[in-house]
């Protein structure tokens, strides 16, 4: 459903391309000149998309570029590339114009054309911020737009809905097995609520049933492969060696990982510092509110934050304080819809996607000046 409201608002969007009438005769020197100016494609583009959500983060990218008129070539992930071949497969059956679109699934390590290649005039990719920042540096003069990882952090204020926190937040942390860049990682909460909140989330976080997703009652199922489960099952053995606490979970069982909370974490641990990307999350108290959004900024990622709190100087402080490219008030960083502007700061990207945000990357501004004489 999400695919499909991709296309749909990007069917839309294409509709709104919109330019300016500009006037320049500001100054004497430009009587009788009048301007205009309008979005053309930027040319074709390259783009390299994730295996975590194989369909719709492929979508976020070819969407746009139809809605636009870029010709692009997609590189999906290794790990699964049928989603966007089948993409591929519906495109082919529309009159879209011959050279318009490739599909072409390879290995990472024959993928340079995909970056290096002069004639590509955008890339797009979304994955890991070692492999972005690095397919920045080699992309030469093409526009490059970066959606990368995070380690999402949630805070849960004094006055928070306990039952409705507690929910989200279960949610936020395990679904899709934690394989989410905006999946809840870090969650800090008020120390007057604290004790009971962590209570209530290790009960809820103990009940997700962990097995094969082609099972209805599965909640926490596989991640990517063994070598992501074994990482992230070290990480947890090296925080707990460090003096955290393990509240629940921890247990791998070849590519599956338990629904794992950990508390006292030591900051440095990579569980905390890094991205797990997977069903891991760590708990921590705070006393004052600006500390807590001092804390979810000590970190090199930037990507969405969530803030429980009833209070609207507190939102609009957050919103003002957090050095991200999204805070979600009321609810967990784990949510977005596909026409708002997505992306991040710091490590976690550069640039928007988000289909009329995308569209703009995908464009040039071409200026008309007309003199009468």
């Amino acid at each position: 459903t999400r695919l499909i409201d991709t296309f749909r608002v990007a069917s839309e969007e294409a509709t709104r391309i919109r330019g300016e009438v500009l006037p320049l005769d500001i100054t004497p020197r430009a009587r009788g000149y009048a301007g205009m100016w309008k979005r053309v494609p930027v040319g074709p583009c390259s783009f390299i998309s994730p295996f975590n959500f194989p369909l719709n983060l492929a979508a976020h990218k070819i969407a746009p570029a139809l809605a636009v008129g870029c010709p692009f070539v997609l590189k999906p992930a290794s790990f699964t590339p049928v989603g966007a071949l089948l993409i591929g497969e519906v495109l082919a059956e529309t009159p879209l114009p011959a050279g318009a679109f490739s599909i072409l699934p390879c290995r990472r390590d024959g993928a340079s054309q995909f970056v290096e290649d002069e004639r590509l005039k955008l890339l797009s990719f979304t994955g890991s911020p070692a492999v972005g920042w690095d397919l920045k540096a080699r992309a030469g003069k093409k526009k490059v737009v970066l959606e990368l990882g995070g380690n999402a952090a949630v805070v849960v204020d004094a006055d928070a809905g306990l039952e409705d926190a507690v929910s989200r937040i279960v949610f936020g942390a395990f679904y899709q097995s934690g394989q989410s860049c905006i999946s809840v990682q870090r969650i800090l909460v008020h120390e007057s609520i604290y004790g009971e909140f962590r209570e209530r989330l290790v009960a809820a976080a103990r009940k997700l049933k962990a097995g094969d997703p082609k099972d209805g009652a599965t909640f926490i199922g596989p991640l990517i492969s063994e070598e992501a489960a074994q990482r992230l099952e070290s990480w947890i053995a090296s925080a707990v060696a460090g003096g955290a606490r393990l509240l629940c979970g921890g247990k791998r069982q070849g590519v599956i990982l338990e629904a794992t909370l950990l508390e006292g974490v030591p900051k440095d641990e990579a569980i905390c510092a890094k991205e797990a990307f997977g069903p891991v999350a760590v708990l921590s108290p705070f006393a004052d509110f600006e500390e807590a959004l001092a804390e979810v900024n000590d970190s090199v990622y930037g990507l969405q934050a969530g803030v429980f709190t009833r209070d609207l100087y507190k939102a609009q402080r957050a919103w003002d304080t957090l050095e991200v490219g999204g805070v979600v008030i009321g609810d967990v960083p784990s949510w977005r819809v596909d026409h708002m502007p997505y992306g991040g700061v710091k490590n976690s990207g550069l640039g928007r996607e988000g289909i009329r945000f995308a569209m703009e990357g995908m464009t040039e501004i071409r200026m008309l000046v007309i003199r009468t004489p």
